[in-house]
């Protein structure tokens, strides 16, 4: 199963947009998407504007592979849980955040070797057939590198912020 994250703080048109154009030629893969209240009207996935914690934690826990926007939350979950996982970030320039921190972010956690990014959805295609042949995997556990209780703070503070569960 493949998990679409794009957070709960924005929609992520161009991603959900991108991956509902994919999905047709993913024909026995189910493919869940938590799209925010997107403006683009999901026709080839199932999607979803919001998600209860319990329902966010068992598609999580049930996906091979998870795709987002590069939110921290998703990805501290993603490294704690080993999930091979595809970020593209939002770009402040196409208006989906107010700054390039998530492009920051990503570049130095693909650099860290602890992530797969795409920079442009035209990416996003190769690297679900990477992911398929076995050629995109899990890069590194967070727990090889962070204490439980840094991960437990960050996560916390994270929460705080958002008003949320791990979603952000």
């Amino acid at each position: 199963m493949i998990f679409v994250i794009t957070g709960t703080q924005a929609p992520f048109d161009r991603l959900v947009k991108c991956m509902d154009e994919i999905a047709p030629s993913l024909k026995d893969v189910e493919i869940i998407a938590q799209v925010n209240h997107s403006k683009y009207k999901v026709k080839n996935m199932k999607s979803v504007a919001t998600m209860k914690p319990l329902d966010f934690n068992e598609n999580f826990s049930r996906a091979d592979l998870i795709i987002s926007h590069a939110g921290m939350g998703t990805i501290i979950l993603a490294l704690q849980n080993n999930k091979p996982t595809i970020i593209l970030p939002r770009s402040a320039a196409l208006g989906e955040h107010r700054n390039d921190h998530q492009l920051a972010t990503a570049k130095v956690l693909e650099k860290l070797k602890y992530i797969h990014v795409i920079y442009d959805e035209k990416e996003l295609n190769a690297k679900i057939s990477n992911f398929f042949s076995g050629e995109l995997t899990p890069l590194h556990a967070i727990e090889s590198v962070a204490s439980q209780s840094l991960i437990d703070s960050i996560q916390e503070y994270l929460n705080i912020g958002s008003g949320s569960s791990i979603q952000n």
